[in-house]
This record gives structure tokens, sequence and C-alpha cells, in this order.
């Protein structure tokens, strides 16, 4: 294990193929999704459980906190929001110039109050079909959709710099692409900032680092802002689908663990049983970039 690599990992919750994943900073709850199981679910990072919603939705590849509490996730048809204290639920999103949506995917705030997201064809993912080309959106606080950029093979993982105006992408079979972000939160200059096969999540920390996983990868590739490759992280996972900071410090690490082929057999339309994804939990030796919550008015539905 390399130096920035963490001594131990302690699961908290297992399931089939586990995916999208948010910290709730405020309650200290870990927010996770199983795109074949169904459903997302909250746990204590001791791995107390805290409750569980949508359980018949599959493939949400994003989940995301509101300010009120309520949880954000993505899946065919757009996304909706729960809230678990009070057990309300719409959609925030199900439409994309007046149509239906097929499929969003990952989503980060934009620091004004709404999302960066990203589209992705679910109709051609539960079929096992290759997919067709997918888009980076932003969703306003005032719920506006405002298209910024397509032709991106496969929308993944978001991070987005607010310091260095800077927003990063994974395209999962490509790599991670960087844009400059303009003052009206527009984007510009797209470059490939990393060639990665099998590009999932990613997340930013302190200093600006970008950790990118991989669907085969057991390790967190970790990137300066300046594009300068850093020692990569090293963790006991089969392979990482998505990784977030927690704690009071922000230096617990969580990551959603998937089985080394899982992303491989989803890829050419098998079948996943066994009960072999893990939420881990483990330490950092420095600390992540906290993800705000959005700040969607959901008292309109």
């Amino acid at each position: 294990m390399s130096e920035a690599a963490t001594s131990a990992f302690h699961k908290v919750a297992s399931g089939l193929y586990l995916e999208g994943l948010a910290i709730d900073l405020a309650r200290d709850v870990i927010w996770y999704s199983d795109v074949i199981a169904g459903g997302i679910h909250g746990a204590k990072p001791d791995g107390t459980k805290v409750s569980s919603f949508n359980e018949g939705r599959m493939w949400t590849g994003g989940v995301m906190m509101n300010h009120d509490g309520a949880v954000l996730s993505t899946g065919a048809g757009g996304i909706m929001w729960n809230h678990p204290e009070t057990g309300k639920a719409g959609w925030l999103l199900d439409r994309l110039d007046g149509q239906p949506i097929n499929g969003i995917n990952e989503m980060i705030p934009d620091g004004t109050g709404g999302i960066f997201f990203g589209t992705n064809d679910i109709e051609m993912v539960i079929e096992g079909q290759p997919t067709r080309p997918t888009e980076i959106w932003r969703l306003t606080a005032d719920r506006r959709a405002i298209k910024l950029a397509d032709g991106i093979g496969f929308t993944n993982g978001m991070a987005y710099d607010a310091e260095r105006r800077r927003f990063y992408c994974n395209d999962t079979f490509l790599g991670t692409w960087a844009f400059d972000v303009a003052d009206d939160l527009t984007l510009h200059n797209r470059q490939l900032f990393l060639a990665k096969e099998d590009a999932d999540g990613m997340a930013l920390d302190a200093k600006g680092n970008l950790w990118v996983t991989g669907f085969r990868s057991d390790f967190c590739t970790r990137i300066a802002p300046d594009g300068t490759t850093l020692d990569r992280f090293e963790t006991p996972a089969g392979s990482i689908t998505q990784l977030r900071f927690g704690g009071t410090d922000v230096r617990d690490l969580y990551l959603n663990s998937v089985p080394a082929d899982g992303g491989d057999t989803l890829k050419e339309g098998g079948e996943i049983t066994a009960q072999n994804s893990f939420l881990l939990r483990g330490r950092s030796d420095f600390p992540g970039l906290p993800i705000p919550p959005a700040r969607f008015d959901l008292s309109k539905g």
C-alpha cells in the first residue's frame, strides 16, 4: 500500500452492486444505492441501519443531499427526492426540453444551490447493448435546466472545483474530462485530464487533488490540479464504483466496493446475484473537500 493509503477499512453495509453514495454531514448518515437490488439505503458509520426507500427502483447511479435533509437520487425517468423523516417524496426533474428523461446518472452541487448532472442511456444499459452519447446539464436552484455539453460517451462521476473554476466528468470507457467554468457556470475548453478505460466515481480532496475510481480498479487514481499524477490510493476492494469523504474532520473515507468483474458483467448484460458488494469505511491522511447540499425548495413538489 502506498503512503497515501489507509491502514484498515471496515464493512458498513452490503448489497448486490452498490453505486450512488452521499454523506449527510449534518446527521452523520451515509446514503447509498444498489443498482441491481434497487433502492436507497441509509446507515450510520458503525453500520446501524437508518432506513430505506425507493426499493423497487433500480439503476440509481447518483445520490446527493438537499439542504432540508431530503435525499436526491437519479435513475430511470430523472431525479427523485425522498425525505427520510417525513416520508414525503416527489420528482425534482422528470423532463428535459419537454421530453421524458431516459436516465440520469451522477450529479454534483453547482455552488449556487443547484446541481450539475449527466444523462445516461438506461434503456440500452438494461438491454446490455452499446449506449448512445450522453450530455452534461445544469439544474438551477429555481429548476431551470440548461444543457452544457454533449457528445460524452457515458457520463459518470462528477466534481466541481469552485476555487479553480474547473469541472470534471468521467466518461466511463474513455477517462476524465476537465472543463473551465465561466462566471455563468457554462463549461468551456474541454480537455482529457485522465485516460482511463474504467473511469467511474470521483471526489476532490481539500487540496484540489482529484480522486478517480474504476469499476475494474482496486485503487483510487489521484491527480493534482496541474495534472501531475500522485501516489495512487490502494484499497482492499475488488474494484470501486464511488468514494466520498465524511466525518467531523472530513477524513473518513467511504468506498462502494464491487467484485472486480462486476462492471463488465453488467456491461455485457449478465446477471449479478451474490451479495459481494460492500460499503467500506476507512481513514485518509488528509481531509476531503466537503460536498455541500443542494438548496431546492421541495415544497413546490
